[in-house]
C-alpha cells in the first residue's frame, strides 16, 4: 500500500520525473529516435523538432541518432582517451594512471597512495568517480558501492549515448590533483574544472562550477573570462560570485579548440592548478542533452552556434 501510495504522490507532485521513469524503467525496446522524443517530452517540456532541430538541446539529440562514428567511444572512454589525447596536445597534459582493473572486487587498495582518485572508464560526469584525499578517512565501503552502481549503470542504453555503448568497464586510479587556492569542503578537495563549448572546433563560452559541495552553482563565461548572463536549471548562475581568471586562459582554449577540431560539438574539460594545465574529459552531450537553460532563450541562442551542415531530414 505504501508503495501505490508513493507513486500516486509521486505523479501528482512531479509528472515529468514520474514519466521520465516509466519511459527508462518500461520503453527501453523503442528505436532511438522514438524513446528520446519521449524522454524529452518529459524533461524538457515539449517534443523534439527532428525535422528542423533550432535548439541546443534538441541538436544534441540529433547528434546522437545522426551522427556517430566508432571513435566517439575511445573519446569518451576514461583510459583510452589519455592516449588520443596524448597524441594531439601531448603527454604533460595527462593525469598520471596510478592503476588499472577490471572488477572493484580487483582493486589493490593497499598499492594506492594516501591520495588518489578512483574512476569507472563508462562513467559520463561524476558518475563513478571517487576521491580520497586522506586515506586514513576514507570510507572504502562507501566506495566499493559507489563504484559499483557505476558498473552496472549503462548512459548508452539509458540516454541512447553510443560512444559509452562499447567501453570497456574498468576501474582506473589516478594521480590526486589538489589546487591549494581551492577551499577544502566536506573532506574532498573542490578542485577547479574549466568545460569549455566547442562548436565547429571553436570555443563560444566555458562554464565554471562554484559550491559544489555547499550550494552548487555555475556561471558561464565568454572566451575573455567575462560573465554571461545565463546558466542553467537546477545550477542557477550567481552574478556576485567573483571569479579570477587564469593568466594562461588563452592557452586552455587553444587547447580546447585543438581537441575540439572536426567535431560539430564538443565540451572539453581542463583542469588548472597553479598554472598548470591538466586534461579532465570529452563530452559530446552535456546533461545527455537534456540540461534546461536559464533564461530559456538560451537553449535557441546555443543552438544558433552548433551547426548541423546538410543535416538529415527524417
Amino acid at each position: 500500500m505504501a508503495s501505490i501510495k508513493g507513486v500516486v504522490y509521486k505523479l501528482l507532485h512531479d509528472r515529468s520525473q514520474f514519466c521520465d521513469s516509466i519511459v527508462r524503467n518500461f520503453l527501453g525496446f523503442l528505436p532511438d529516435k522514438l524513446y528520446l522524443s519521449l524522454i524529452y517530452r518529459c524533461r524538457m517540456g515539449h517534443w523534439i523538432n527532428w525535422k528542423n532541430p533550432k535548439t541546443f538541446t534538441e541538436k544534441l539529440q540529433w547528434l546522437k541518432v545522426y551522427d556517430y562514428k566508432p571513435e566517439y567511444t575511445k573519446m569518451v572512454d576514461k583510459l583510452a582517451v589519455k592516449d588520443y589525447v596524448a597524441s594531439r596536445i601531448g603527454e604533460e597534459y595527462i593525469i598520471p594512471t596510478l592503476g588499472v582493473w577490471d572488477k572493484v572486487e580487483d582493486i589493490d587498495w593497499d598499492s594506492l597512495p594516501d591520495q588518489f582518485v578512483l574512476k569507472t572508464t563508462h562513467g559520463g560526469g561524476g558518475c563513478g568517480v571517487v576521491v580520497c584525499s586522506d586515506k586514513t578517512h576514507f570510507d572504502k565501503t562507501k566506495a566499493i558501492k559507489k563504484l559499483q552502481i557505476s558498473m552496472h549503470s549503462n548512459a548508452g542504453k539509458t540516454y541512447r549515448e553510443k560512444p559509452y555503448l562499447n567501453v570497456p568497464r574498468k576501474i582506473i586510479a589516478e594521480k590526486f590533483i589538489v589546487d591549494d587556492n581551492v577551499r577544502e569542503t566536506c573532506g574532498t578537495s573542490d578542485l577547479r574544472d574549466y568545460k569549455f563549448f566547442c562548436f565547429n572546433g571553436r570555443v563560444k563560452c566555458f562554464k565554471i562550477d562554484f559550491g559544489r559541495f555547499v550550494e552548487h552553482h555555475a556561471n558561464y563565461y565568454s572566451p575573455e573570462g567575462k560573465l554571461l548572463p545565463f546558466g542553467e536549471k537546477g545550477l542557477e548562475p550567481d552574478p556576485n560570485h567573483v571569479e579570477i581568471m587564469p593568466v594562461n586562459l588563452n592557452n586552455m582554449i587553444t587547447i580546447a579548440e585543438k581537441l575540439s577540431g572536426g567535431f560539430k560539438f564538443l565540451r572539453v574539460d581542463l583542469y588548472n592548478v597553479k598554472g598548470k594545465i591538466y586534461f579532465g574529459e570529452l563530452t559530446f552531450y552535456p546533461a545527455s542533452g537534456m540540461g534546461a537553460f536559464v533564461p530559456e532563450e538560451w537553449d535557441e541562442k546555443l543552438g544558433r552556434m552548433l551547426n548541423l551542415d546538410n543535416h538529415h531530414v527524417h
